[in-house]
């Protein structure tokens, strides 16, 4: 179950100290550390890795009966990219936007890359005023919740969307009404009605929870802007962690393989998974399982329109360096997929 986000920042400063006393590290660690993300359908199969011990499976099958994951209770892009710069935690899972920032600032240090996609699903705008009818009448009486103000998913799809409507001057237009929440947070206060949060950028459950309530609607989508599917969830890493550590790395690869496999062959199953781990939204199993069988909602590592966001965050200069293509951002490994 998701820990209160008070206990989740004091198992953070706990995690940040271990990680200082392990930070000089050495090849061929034992425990390999995890997040377990923001929750819901995005990081579904993080929580099928942790039910169905499937990166000790894989490492056992490649000769490594010592190798355990320590899943840890963390979520938000920010958070998580800190987590791993520090070493605190050996992989992260975040959208495209907040690890495209990351892999821009590290070129020249420990060098983070993308693992492999995990999700592809849409995102959506819900609010619950009579007012808005569309992004357009956001105004300073809104407050739109999102992981992260800036660098997740929702901030970057915002400012695309006033990028090509109102001028690259005005890219910004939204972020001043953006704050950071966690999904589950968000939702209880879209839904009690008595929070100054009246909008959230949601995804799946959590957005089919929200719009069961007659005085919430969507407004818009990620799918409307970016033109398609588009990766929600990714696994990286550092390029030190996965030259030291190759099974390690080969083992968490083909363990997140096998969890999109399972997903995709018993959504049933899976949903009984994210209930126990997540809580579901107040969802049964059966709605549950009907969202992750929802053509929208993909489990693959397959990367999905990530150049698009690479491409516009370096055309407003919030990233220096522009990726040739989508392989410059992921270790090869991933290569022969047809991303984009």
């Amino acid at each position: 179950m998701r820990l209160p986000a008070g206990i989740r920042l004091t198992a953070l400063a706990a995690v940040l100290a271990l990680g200082a006393l392990a930070c000089g590290g050495g090849a061929r660690e034992s425990e390999i550390r995890i997040p377990l993300g923001a929750g819901g359908v995005g990081f579904l199969p993080l929580m099928m890795m942790r039910e169905h011990g499937l990166v000790e499976k894989h490492a056992r099958l490649a000769g490594r009966e010592d190798l355990h994951v320590r899943w840890i209770a963390l979520g938000g892009p920010a958070v998580m990219n800190d987590a791993l710069l520090s070493g605190s935690v050996d992989f992260i899972a975040a959208g495209p936007p907040a690890f495209i920032t990351l892999w821009d600032r590290t070129r020249r240090s420990v060098q983070v890359a993308g693992v492999a996609a995990m999700t592809s699903l849409p995102m959506y705008l819900n609010t619950r005023s009579e007012r808005v009818q569309s992004i357009d009448d956001i105004g300073g009486q809104d407050k739109i919740a999102v992981t992260a103000v800036k660098v997740s998913i929702p901030a970057i799809i915002m400012q695309m969307y006033a990028a090509e409507r109102y001028g690259l001057e005005l890219t910004d237009r939204f972020d001043r009404y953006t704050v950071t929440m966690n999904h589950a947070d968000a939702l209880i206060a879209m839904l009690s009605g008595s929070s100054e949060i009246n909008a959230h950028f949601t995804s799946p459950p959590f957005h089919q929870r929200e719009i069961a309530e007659p005085s919430i609607r969507t407004i818009m989508s990620s799918d409307d802007v970016m033109g398609g599917a588009t990766t929600f969830t990714m696994l990286s890493t550092t390029a030190r962690f996965r030259s030291e550590n190759p099974d390690a790395y080969a083992a968490v690869l083909a363990a997140l393989e096998e969890a999109n496999e399972m997903i995709r062959a018993d959504p049933a199953a899976a949903a009984r998974v994210l209930i126990e781990a997540d809580g579901g939204g107040g969802f049964t199993p059966e709605e549950i399982a009907a969202i992750l069988e929802d053509p929208d909602v993909e489990f693959t590592t397959t990367p999905a329109n990530v150049m698009k966001y690479a491409t516009f965050m370096h055309s407003i200069g919030s990233i220096e360096n522009l990726p040739q293509s989508w392989r410059e951002l992921f270790f090869a490994e991933i290569h022969a997929a047809a991303g984009s």
